[in-house]
Parts: C-alpha cells; structure tokens; sequence
C-alpha cells in the first residue's frame, strides 16, 4: 500500500508543479513542461518562447525558479532545462494565450479568430480548431460560441492523442472568455489518411532489358564498285 500511495504522491506533484510553472512563465510565452522524478534528482524540462528572459541575467531568474520549486514542494534537488519553441504557430497554448490577451484588449473577436487560424495553417498544420465561449458579444448579452476550424482533426480514437490541445480563459470587464485551441501538427501519423501504395511492375526497366536483345547491330557493307558504261561496236 506504501507503494502506491508514492505513486499517488508523485503524480499530485507533478500536477502541482506543472500548474505552478503555467502560473510562473505565462509572460515568456510557456508552452509545455516535462517531469520526471528519481531517487536522486527531478528533472523539468520546460518549453518555452522566450529562454532568454526565463533563464535572466547571469541565471539569476531560472535560480530563483529552481529555489522557489524545492521550498514550495520539497523536491529533492530540482534541475530545470529551458528549451526553445520551435514553431510558435504552432503550439495551442501560445495560441490560445494569445487570443486571449487580444480580446482583454477590446481587438474584435472574429477578425482575431481567423488571423490566428490563418497562421496555424501557414506553419504547416494538417488541420486546427479555435472555439471562443462565453460573453463575447458585450455586457449583459447571453453567452455564446463561435468557432472556426479547418483541415483534419479527429474527435475519436487512438490518433486524438496526437492533437495538441490547450484552454486558456480571458477576463475582460464584461464577463470571463474561453479559448480552446486543437492543432494537428505536420508531424502526425493517421491510418485512415495513408494513400495505399500500389506496387506495379517496372515497366522501364522491362523494355530497357528487352532493348538490349532487340538491338541491331551495325554490320559492315561492302563497297559497290561503279559499273562500265557499255563499249559501242563499230
């Protein structure tokens, strides 16, 4: 029973870390975190936009993080790796974030909405999905969706692990918006769209060798001589 209660233990630590890190490094563009823990360290390795302003001036700020991550949750010797994102268009919490900020920014929500779509697509994704709820007309109107969506994005099955998903909620004055972003990325893998591929026989290669019997060979003629003109009898 001790094992699995530190098993229990350890996901509701990684919960609580991931969450505090989205709280953390929501302003240098935070993306994703991976944890894993050992008997002797606990690895972060953690996504971002912006490393540069998340590591600071002579590592001041990624230590801070560090300290502040081992006193709050007694880790044992926290190491935090910053990696860059590498395509911002990409990532659905970026996204999401993005749309967000825009809309607490009084940026009208339709033309907002497809620009970001529009960008998804020129990354290169198989397919996306925005979908904006709540009161997104202005106050004291009722609560409503809007969505917009393009490409391939399975809803079902073992292949909707491969969609990147992320929720972020925005707070304007008039009531809290929620932006939900799905992206296929370029890099997923779906059975059902894999063109069957048809082995057909090498036709080329076929006529190239049956050339090669055919081929006529030059044979050497033999030179006429030019004929006498007939002599005249006298």
């Amino acid at each position: 029973m001790a094992i699995e209660r530190k098993f229990i233990e350890d996901s509701v630590t990684r919960y609580q870390i991931a969450n505090f890190l989205k709280e953390k490094l929501e302003r240098v563009g935070f993306s994703n975190v991976t944890i894993q823990r050992t008997p002797m360290v606990t690895r972060i390795t953690v996504e971002v936009a912006n490393p540069g302003r998340l590591i600071g001036k002579k590592g001041k700020s990624i230590k801070f993080l560090t300290d502040s991550i081992q006193q709050e949750f007694k880790v044992n010797d926290p190491q935090i790796a910053v990696v860059p994102v590498e395509k911002i268009d990409l990532e659905p919490r970026l996204i999401a974030y993005s749309i967000a900020k825009n809309i607490e920014s009084g940026k009208p929500l339709r033309a907002l909405i497809h620009s970001s779509l529009k960008r998804i697509i020129d990354a290169g994704a198989l397919g996306a999905e925005i979908v904006v709820g709540g009161k997104i007309a202005a106050k004291g109107a009722k609560a409503r969706s809007m969505r917009v969506a393009w490409g391939y994005l399975p809803k079902a099955g073992e292949v909707v692990r491969q969609i990147r998903k992320a929720q972020v909620t925005a707070r304007p004055k008039y009531g809290a918006i929620n932006v939900r972003v799905s992206i296929a990325p370029p890099t997923a893998v779906f059975p059902d769209k894999i063109a069957k591929q048809v082995t057909l026989p090498n036709v080329l290669k076929y006529s190239e060798e049956k050339k090669e019997y055919n081929e006529e060979v030059p044979v050497a003629q033999e030179e006429k001589k030019p004929e006498r003109a007939p002599r005249r009898r006298k």
